[in-house]
C-alpha cells in the first residue's frame, strides 16, 4: 500500500493536469451522446454494451442518406418507426440530399435525436449499384480495418498465484483482435478473436489459441437477396418475444425508440460469447411488398450439469479460467430453426415468426419454487405475430406470440404526437408464467420475457430547441413467486429528466424512484424496497480544442432493514489538437454497501464500453491518450487506477487482490488500408 504522502502527490499532480487541460468532450465520440439513455439495469444485463458494440459498427461505417434502406435506418436504435418513415419519406421527395442540416426539415427529428444521428449518417452521392458487384471494384475500393486491445493489470488476483491446480489455468492479461473487410457496406467478412485473463492460450481445450472466435460473411443489396450473413449472426424479430439474440431497450431507450419492432440480421463480430447464432441466415425480397427470411444455426453452449447427465443451467458468461469452468465448456449443443414473412404497405407492417430449439442434452432447472415454470425439456417452439402502423401523428406496434404449450406472451404500444413538442407512449405487456422461449428478450422489470403483467406510460416533451424533458412511469405484478420473493408482487418504477443543450454549456439532470418487493427475514410477507437515485451533470465548451464535464450523482436505498447510501462526484477532461486527443476522468466515491452502489461513465478504446459500478470509499483516476499517426494508423493508450480506502483487500475468491488498490493499462492499434 502507497504511503499517504505518495498517494496525495499523485492526486495532486492529476488534478494539476486537468486544470491544464480542461476542455469539453469530443463531438466525434458518439458514446456521450448516447449514454444518457442509458439506465442501471441496461449496464447490468450488459444491454447498453451490446448496444455499444453494434452502433460502433455503424459508426465504423456510416450510412450513406441518399442511398439507404429502412432496414439500415432501424439499426439505430434511437430512432422510432415514424422518424424512420418520415427520413425515407423525405429522401424519397427530395433526393439529392446535399447537407445534413436538411435534417431540420423533419419534425419528428428532435435536436438530440439529429446531433446523435449526425454520428451514423452522411451525405454522399447516390450511386448506381449492380447486382452483384465486379471482382476487381471489391478489390480495388474495399476497405480493411484491423483493430488489437491488450488490457495489463499491474496485480495479481488470488486465481493467478494459486498453485495447487484450483487457480486460473492461463496468464492474466486480455487481449483480442479483430479484423474486417468492408465494400460499400454490402460485402464484409471478417473475424474476431477473444482472449479473457485467466484463460489458457494454446492448451487444454484452447489448443486452438484463442478462446473464443466469430466469423462472419455478410452480403447485403444483391438483386432480391437483401441480406446473407454466413458464420456467426444475430437476430431481431418483432419486439423479442421469440427471437433476439441481439439486445433489449431499457426504459427510457424504448421511449426514444417509441417501442418499434425489428427485423434485423446482422452479423455477430463481438467478442461476447452469449447470445448469437451459429450457421446460415438470409432475407430475401419475394414481391414487392412481401419479405422472407429464414435461418439455420447450430453451436455450442455451455452448461451446468445434473449428476444424471441433464442440463441445470446454461451459461453465457464466457469464462473458461479453472478446470471447473473448462468442463463446462462446449459440453451441450443447440440447434435453431426458424423465420419470417413479412408484408409491408406503406407504414403498415405485419410478420409471421416462428423459431424452433432443440438441445441435445434435457434442461432440468433447480427444483425450487421460483423455477417451477422455467424452461425445461430439450424441444422448444415459439411462433409469433408483429405489427405495426404510422402516421405523422400517431402510431401503434406490437407483437402476440405463444409457446408449444400454448402460453401466451404479447407487448403493445400506442404513442401520440400531441403536438410538435409533445409525444406520448403507452406500452402494454403481458407474459404467462409458462410463457418460455430460449432466446426471448424484451421490454420488462423482470429479467425475462415470462411471468409479468405491466403497464408504462412515458412522454417526450421539448418546448423548445434547446430543451428536452423526457419520463415514465412503469408498473409491473409478478404473478409467481420469483427469485427472494414467495408470493405474488409488484414493482413500481418512475423517472424524470431534464437536459439543456446550449451553444457552450450542456445540461442534466435525472431523478428517478423504484420501490420493489422482498421476502421479509422471515418469509411470510413482503416487504417494500423503495430506491432514489439522482444525476446532476454539467458540460461546458471553451473552445474546439477544450472541454470539462462535471457530474454528481446520489443514491438513497433500503436494503436489510436501514436506508443505505451514496454519493459519488466525478470530473472528465477532454484536449484535443490535431492528431493527439487526452482524456482525464477522476472520480471520488462513498457508500454504504453494494446496495447502493453508483456508476460513471468514462471513455475507453474502442469495443469496450466503461461504465463500472463503484461501492465503498474510493477514488477512481484514469487517463487515455490518442495519438493518429498518419490517416490509417490510431494508437490509443489508458491508464487507470482505483484506490479504496475502506478495505485491504479488492474483491473475493479467485478474484481477490491482496490490495486496496488495482491499475490496468489498456493498449489498442488501430490499422486502415
Amino acid at each position: 500500500m502507497l504511503p499517504l504522502r505518495a498517494i496525495m502527490t499523485r492526486y495532486l499532480i492529476l488534478a494539476l493536469a486537468f486544470l491544464w487541460s480542461m476542455g469539453v468532450y469530443s463531438q466525434d465520440n458518439w458514446q456521450d451522446d448516447f449514454r444518457q439513455w442509458l439506465t442501471v439495469e441496461d449496464l447490468e444485463e450488459g444491454y447498453g454494451e451490446t448496444m455499444v458494440e453494434q452502433l460502433a459498427e455503424v459508426a465504423a461505417s456510416p450510412i450513406n442518406l441518399n442511398q439507404t434502406t429502412r432496414e439500415e435506418l432501424e439499426t439505430l436504435p434511437f430512432l422510432s418507426a415514424s422518424q424512420v418513415e418520415q427520413i425515407m419519406e423525405y429522401v424519397y421527395r427530395y433526393a439529392p440530399i446535399r447537407s445534413i442540416g436538411e435534417l431540420k426539415m423533419i419534425a419528428s427529428l428532435d435536436f438530440h435525436t439529429r446531433q446523435l444521428l449526425e454520428h451514423f449518417v452522411y451525405i454522399g452521392p447516390e450511386k448506381a449499384r449492380r447486382v452483384w458487384p465486379k471482382l476487381s471494384d471489391v478489390t480495388k475500393y474495399g476497405r480493411h480495418s484491423l483493430v488489437v486491445s491488450g488490457k495489463i493489470p499491474l496485480y495479481n488476483r488470488k486465481g493467478d498465484i494459486t498453485t495447487d491446480g484450483s487457480g486460473y489455468l492461463g496468464y492474466k492479461y486480455r487481449h483480442d483482435f479483430r479484423y474486417q473487410f468492408n465494400y460499400n457496406d454490402r460485402i464484409r467478412f471478417g473475424l474476431t478473436a477473444a482472449q479473457d485473463a485467466g484463460e489458457p492460450f494454446f492448451s487444454d481445450k484452447n489448443r486452438m489459441g484463442y478462446d473464443h472466435y466469430s466469423y462472419y460473411l455478410q452480403l447485403r443489396h444483391m438483386g432480391r437477396l437483401e441480406e446473407l450473413n454466413l458464420g456467426t449472426y444475430r437476430v431481431q424479430m418483432g419486439m423479442g418475444l421469440v427471437m433476439n439474440t441481439a439486445f433489449s431497450l431499457g426504459k427510457l431507450a424504448t421511449l426514444q425508440s417509441m417501442g418499434r419492432t425489428t427485423h434485423m440480421l446482422t452479423a455477430h463480430a463481438s467478442r461476447s460469447q452469449g447470445d448469437y447464432l451459429q450457421g446460415a441466415a438470409a432475407t430475401i425480397r419475394v414481391a414487392d411488398h412481401w419479405r422472407l427470411s429464414a435461418f439455420a444455426s447450430y453451436r455450442a453452449l455451455d452448461a451446468t450439469l445434473n449428476e444424471d447427465g441433464t442440463a441445470r443451467t446454461l451459461l453465457r458468461d464466457g469464462y473458461h479460467r479453472t478446470q471447473t469452468e473448462l468442463t463446462k465448456k462446449n459440453n451441450t449443443y443447440e440447434t435453431d430453426f426458424g423465420g419470417s414473412i413479412g408484408y409491408r404497405q406503406g407504414t403498415f407492417h405485419a410478420n409471421l415468426n416462428m423459431v424452433y430449439t432443440h438441445l441435445n442434452r434435457q434442461l432440468i432447472p433447480q427444483q425450487v419454487l421460483y423455477k417451477r415454470y422455467a424452461a425445461s425439456g430439450s424441444d422448444f417452439t415459439n411462433m409469433s405475430i408483429d405489427y405495426g402502423y404510422n402516421t405523422s401523428r400517431w402510431g401503434l406496434s406490437g407483437e402476440t406470440a405463444v409457446n408449444h404449450q400454448g402460453a401466451l406472451a404479447t407487448i403493445n404500444t400506442v404513442n401520440w404526437r400531441v403536438t410538435d413538442a409533445l409525444t406520448l407512449m403507452l406500452l402494454h405487456r403481458y407474459y404467462d408464467k409458462r410463457y418460455v422461449s430460449l432466446h426471448a428478450k424484451s421490454f420488462g422489470e423482470g429479467s425475462g420475457v415470462q411471468n409479468e403483467h405491466g403497464a408504462y406510460l412515458g412522454a417526450k416533451w421539448q418546448p423548445a430547441k434547446a430543451w428536452l424533458f423526457q419520463g415514465y412511469v412503469d408498473y409491473a405484478h409478478f404473478s409467481h413467486p420469483r427469485y427472494q420473493v414467495n408470493l405474488p408482487s409488484d414493482a413500481f418504477d418512475a423517472l424524470l429528466s431534464a437536459y439543456y443543450s446550449g451553444r457552450e454549456w450542456n445540461l442534466e439532470a435525472r431523478y428517478r424512484m423504484r420501490i420493489r418487493q422482498r421476502d421479509d427475514s422471515e418469509k411470510l410477507h413482503l416487504q417494500n424496497l423503495p430506491e432514489h437515485r439522482l444525476r446532476l451533470r454539467s458540460t461546458i465548451t471553451l473552445s474546439p480544442q477544450w472541454s470539462l464535464q462535471t457530474q454528481a450523482d446520489a443514491v438513497r436505498t433500503w436494503a436489510d432493514d436501514d436506508w443505505q447510501q451514496g454519493l459519488m462526484l466525478g470530473q472528465h477532461a477532454t484536449w484535443q489538437w490535431r492528431w493527439l486527443t487526452m482524456d482525464g476522468h477522476i472520480g471520488w466515491f462513498r457508500t454504504d454497501s453494494y446496495d447502493a452502489r453508483l456508476y460513471q461513465y468514462e471513455r475507453s478504446v474502442q469495443y469496450d464500453f466503461s461504465f463500472p459500478a463503484y461501492y465503498g470509499h474510493g477514488l477512481r483516476h484514469s487517463l487515455m491518450l490518442q495519438a493518429a499517426i498518419g490517416q490509417r494508423l490510431k494508437v490509443i493508450i489508458k491508464y487507470g487506477t482505483t484506490n479504496y480506502f475502506d478495505r485491504s483487500t479488492i474483491g473475493s475468491g479467485l478474484q481477490q487482490i491482496a490490495h486496496s488498490s488495482m491499475t490496468d493499462i489498456l493498449l489498442q492499434l488501430r490499422y486502415k488500408f
